[in-house]
């Protein structure tokens, strides 16, 4: 039943966000933008394990791989504005973003920032 509470949860705040845009797309992404999705993961993780240090963890893991979600949103929008039909313009920027992501996690493995 928990399990059920947080995938419904989770996606209630993609729902509201979605919704939002329709009117606003600032409003859309500020919703969007905010790290719910984040807050709830580190407080389930919490509340599930009560270890205060592997949420830090998570947090700081967190941290690091937000970096190369960015050029999500750098790439799409330029896409688009160079005449990129919209799903050519998505999927080359979540390519981009896998191999980001691949990037950071072998350069986070080869840092050691890993715990």
């Amino acid at each position: 039943m928990y399990f059920v509470i947080k995938v419904f949860a989770s996606a209630l705040i993609i729902a509201i966000a979605s919704e939002l845009a329709k009117r606003s797309t600032i409003v859309g992404a500020l919703i969007a933008s905010l790290p719910l999705t984040s807050l709830l993961a580190i407080i389930w993780l919490y509340h599930e394990t009560g270890d205060a240090h592997r949420s830090a963890q998570l947090s700081t893991d967190i941290l690091w791989l937000v970096l190369p979600s960015l050029l999500l949103f750098v790439i799409l929008p330029l896409g688009i504005r160079k005449g990129l039909h919209f799903y050519a313009a998505l999927g080359i920027a979540v390519v981009c973003t896998i191999a980001a992501y691949s990037a950071m996690y072998l350069a986070i493995d080869r840092l050691g920032l890993k715990a």
